[in-house]
């Protein structure tokens, strides 16, 4: 069975993987690939919006005579991903409590 995952735990993935550091589109999306289906033409706008909504942040390292573009997450970014952390802790706690028949006994 597959989950459908929305764009705001998509969000909450990426910023999981930079908080551990800094790195580039590939790197982070083979990283993200480890935990769910995803592409880099699907990764790619959701860079931009979360470099838009202000949580990460660019800049570039040459590598092999080319620009690499380099991810940071944001202190706006931690706030995020922190709130994300709790609501995904909610969620599954009730989730699990739901699977077990806890609910509407």
């Amino acid at each position: 069975m597959t989950f459908q995952l929305g764009a705001a735990l998509l969000d909450s993935c990426v910023l999981a993987v930079l908080e551990k550091g800094d790195t580039y589109g590939y790197v982070l999306t083979q990283s993200v690939k480890q935990i769910m289906e995803i592409s880099e033409s699907t990764l790619y706008p959701v860079l931009r919006r979360l470099q838009k909504n202000g949580c990460l942040e660019t800049y570039d390292q040459p590598f092999q005579g080319r620009n690499r573009r380099y991810y940071h997450i944001t202190e706006a970014g931690r706030v995020q991903l922190g709130q994300a952390k709790q609501e995904w802790t909610d969620y599954k706690q009730k989730g699990d409590l739901m699977l077990a028949g806890g609910i509407g006994e």
